[in-house]
């Protein structure tokens, strides 16, 4: 456990990095389900799960926490969303040409595997989705595009991702949905939590 600021701490975990994220997610929910004196906020990452605390916290629990998080995470269950998207990315044919697929088998694989909400992060409402098989881990565009339409539905390395709003990016492009995932007067304002599940639908 590291300290990340004066009220701040950092949880991590190595190996595998959806198992790792795994450990992240039940961490937080753990701390959030503790409700101790003085907790602020508790945000799984990757492989980390950072734990905000205002005075009063006691964060002498948090190192075996992290040693041994709970397996199962306490809290409500996940939600499962399916997204129904239409197949018409740009990169769409090159996605399954270097998964040695045709674009019809690419498809049918990717709308039949279950992802699970990693974390979320590089603008709000932007979820990381782990559940790609290897063969699918594809490396980012050599170059970046300046705009990304609004309801990209994109993968790169282990992740499968949907853009939020129109923003620069370098994703591989497979369709666009016409799903919100973040709303400000929402409650609560995103689509997904860590834990979710998702599946597409074209």
């Amino acid at each position: 456990m590291k300290q990340a600021g004066e009220r701040a701490w950092l949880l991590e975990w190595a190996g595998d990095e959806s198992e790792a994220n795994a450990k992240a997610r039940a961490a937080a929910a753990a701390v959030r389900a503790a409700a101790a004196p003085g907790f602020l906020d508790a945000v799984p990452s990757a492989r980390t799960c950072l734990v905000l605390g205002g005075p009063g916290f006691d964060a002498s629990p948090l190192a075996a926490l992290e040693a041994d998080p709970p397996a199962a995470p306490p809290g409500p269950a996940p939600r499962a969303h399916e997204i129904r998207f239409t197949p018409d990315g740009a990169d769409l044919d090159e996605i399954a040409s270097r998964c040695a697929l045709t674009p019809e088998g690419f498809l049918r694989a990717f709308t039949g595997l279950t992802y699970t909400v990693g974390f979320l992060g590089f603008t709000p409402g932007f979820a990381y989705l782990y559940g790609l098989p290897l063969a699918f881990h594809l490396p980012r565009r050599p170059s970046p595009r300046a705009a990304v339409p609004a309801g990209s539905v994109a993968l790169a390395g282990p992740y499968v991702g949907i853009y939020p709003g129109a923003t620069p990016g370098g994703w591989n492009l497979v369709g666009t949905t016409a799903r919100r995932l973040f709303d400000l007067r929402g409650d609560p304002p995103f689509l997904f939590s860590p834990g979710d599940t998702v599946r597409f639908t074209a």
